[in-house]
């Protein structure tokens, strides 16, 4: 790619106390960007009328409602004037060389480029790494909440990437369909990372490119604190199937059934003893409601297939939120469930 100049969108709502941050971070970068834009999910605070009295060079783009980060990314990917645009959260906060890092590693082939993100309260400690796909519909976080002292450091490629802050080739993101909003939060940067790589296009990690987060999205965001919320339970029981039914082949879906259903039935306890069933069947009914589309979409998502499932999707071990009791029964059962997801996938992966 001959144009090497970055666009930076600022994704918002709400977000007054972490903008100066955000963005003061993003124009100080070693390599600065062509332009910042903000892009406001209309907000109810007075971020929009800080950021044009406080930073008059950025550029403003405010949305009528608040539909969700996808609209909003996708916005900020269509408004800016650059292929590469390094889209950001407001409660992300770039280190002075990230964005020089992350074009150091934009290559052939690459369609997304994601820095380490670190908890901003914890900078030792990593936060997002990238992830590896699996099976059941989610993500396998690579060092999760690892020492980054205890973490290799060397740039790779990686199955999917999370949205916190991630440098992308604008036309080719777009032309996978962004981000979903069928969705509004919660598993759509594995979504778009899988339609991404089911095209053959690759997603690189940068471990020495470094993003301060913040405080996340309340309910929604891993945090080792709090309850783990009837809103997360909702969208989880939604937006993992949402990404299932466009993405995977017939026959992956068909012949890891058996693993889908053991994972569906583990979630569906977990939201009886968290007393969020009705938030668990919500998730479902609203899937129902989208299936029409989520069909429509997979017809076209399948027809730009370059890569096999059996390629993308794996059966690591899987992610648990801090926010989960892991101990007595929870583990043990947690173990069974690891050790059969990936004894079912070593059987039929050669089949999908």
């Amino acid at each position: 790619m001959d144009d090497r100049r970055v666009s930076i969108a600022v994704t918002n709502w709400n977000g007054r106390r972490y903008l100066e941050d955000c963005i003061a971070a993003a124009l100080a970068q070693t390599v600065p960007p062509a332009e910042v834009i903000l892009v406001d999910n209309a907000s109810d605070d007075d971020g929009v009328a800080f950021v044009r009295a406080r930073f008059p060079e950025v550029r403003i783009v405010e949305l009528p409602e608040n539909l969700g980060p996808c609209p909003a990314r996708n916005a900020g990917l269509a408004a800016a004037r650059h292929r590469l645009v390094l889209s950001i959260d407001n409660d992300a906060m770039l280190a002075p060389d990230c964005l020089e890092r992350l074009l150091a590693e934009f290559g052939p082939g690459i369609a997304v480029v994601q820095p380490r993100s670190v908890f901003d309260a914890e900078p030792d400690h990593i936060h997002y790494d990238g992830a590896a796909f699996h099976y059941v519909g989610m993500m396998t976080l690579r060092n999760f909440y690892a020492p980054v002292a205890e973490a290799d450091s060397a740039s790779l490629d990686v199955d999917a990437a999370i949205s916190v802050a991630l440098l992308m080739d604008r036309d080719l993101v777009l032309e996978a369909g962004g981000y979903d909003p069928a969705h509004f939060i919660l598993f759509e940067d594995h979504d778009l990372s899988y339609r991404l790589r089911l095209r053959g296009w690759r997603i690189r990690h940068v471990p020495g490119a470094l993003v301060r987060h913040r405080e996340g999205t309340a309910g929604i965001s891993f945090r080792d604190r709090g309850s783990y919320s009837g809103r997360r339970v909702l969208f989880h029981s939604r937006n993992r199937w949402i990404g299932i039914v466009k993405n995977h082949g017939w026959r992956a879906i068909l012949l890891g059934a058996p693993g889908l259903l053991l994972y569906e039935t583990a979630y569906l306890f977990f939201a009886l003893k968290n007393r969020c069933l009705g938030s668990w069947l919500r998730g479902k009914w609203d899937l129902l409601r989208l299936l029409p589309r989520l069909l429509a979409a997979r017809r076209v998502i399948q027809r730009a297939r370059k890569v096999r499932d059996r390629d993308l999707l794996g059966a690591a071990p899987l992610t648990i939120s801090p926010l989960i009791e892991r101990k007595g029964l929870v583990m043990r059962a947690q173990a069974v469930m690891e050790r059969l997801l990936s004894l079912w996938w070593r059987l039929v992966r050669p089949l999908t």
